[in-house]
């Protein structure tokens, strides 16, 4: 039997009741489910490893986006004005140290979070608005060569895995 490569999940997408309010983004993906029945699946939710709640305050990002937090020039804050900053960052971390172990090149992460928007997250006014951006995790992994894909490209994603 060949080695199969795993790929790094959201917990919240994989059903797991993670997210600041408490609930999940649960997906019905056949993909997804071959890989889970692969036993290829390693489920992470940063915010939780980095030791915040469930549930929690919402937190967004003020003044730019993951990469802008990484490198000291954003934060990000609770709707509460609480800097939550390093929480995100070591959950950021973690999930990185998780992917370097296990050789993970992949992950299919929660789209729009602070920690796991691969293409957008909210804007920093709590006001339900999108902006393009990366979050701290989706940002740290693809600044170490791991490809980050939201819950929305699974295909690419799999079509990744195979190259």
């Amino acid at each position: 039997m060949r080695f199969m490569k795993e790929i790094l999940v959201s917990a919240c997408l994989l059903g797991q009741k993670v997210r600041y309010n408490g609930g999940s983004l649960a997906m019905d993906n056949e993909t997804m489910d071959r890989w889970l029945e692969e036993g290829r699946v390693v489920a992470v939710c940063p915010e939780v490893i980095s030791g915040m709640s469930t549930p929690r305050n919402p937190s967004e990002i003020l003044g730019g986006d993951g990469v802008a937090v990484l490198g000291g020039r954003a934060r990000v804050q609770e709707n509460t004005g609480q800097d939550v900053s390093s929480y995100f960052i070591a959950g950021a971390e973690a999930a990185l140290s998780l992917c370097l172990q296990r050789d993970i090149r992949i992950a299919i992460l929660a789209e729009s979070s602070p920690s796991c928007g691969s293409s957008s997250i909210y804007d920093g006014s709590f006001s339900a608005l999108k902006k393009t951006g990366m979050g701290v995790t989706a940002a740290l992994l693809r600044a170490n060569g791991i490809e980050v894909f939201s819950q929305l490209q699974i295909a690419a994603a799999s079509k990744s895995l195979l190259g």
